[in-house]
């Protein structure tokens, strides 16, 4: 049979008085680092996100650059092309204006050669008529 006597006294006291030793030397330090550990995670969890969302926000600023200099590019392309077009309609109306001017010219001068070759016709028409009068009368000079 179990009987209880000072031992069980002991023994509880004992229980206790080792529990409360083991959390001064044990637990609490457990406990602490498990505390800073915790701590730590939750911080770096934090920089994860922040980092994320400025990963996010910066991913974003890029995008929206890139689109950006995407459209001041066609601007810019479609300045070039209607300068380039407005360029080659000025040189074609100078290629047009000075190929009127020369067909302007050439004419000028074909009618001036018309008369040249009229005036010295007209100084031979006479001798020309003189010379077919007489094969047609049957004339010798």
């Amino acid at each position: 049979m179990i009987s209880v006597d000072s031992s069980v006294i002991i023994q509880i006291v004992n229980f206790l008085l080792l529990i409360w030793v083991l959390n001064i030397i044990l637990y609490r330090p457990i406990r602490n680092i498990l505390i800073q550990r915790r701590e730590k995670i939750q911080g770096i969890e934090q920089k994860i996100d922040a980092c994320e969302r400025d990963s996010k926000e910066k991913d974003d600023a890029f995008a929206q650059g890139i689109k950006s200099a995407r459209a001041k590019g066609l601007q810019a392309k479609e300045s070039l092309l209607q300068e380039a077009a407005e360029s080659e309609k000025a040189m074609m109306d100078e290629i047009n204006r000075r190929a009127q001017d020369d067909l302007i010219l050439a004419q000028k001068k074909i009618e001036k050669d018309i008369d040249a070759v009229k005036a010295s016709l007209s100084k031979e028409i006479d001798t020309f008529a003189d010379i077919i009068g007489r094969k047609i009368l049957g004339r010798t000079a």
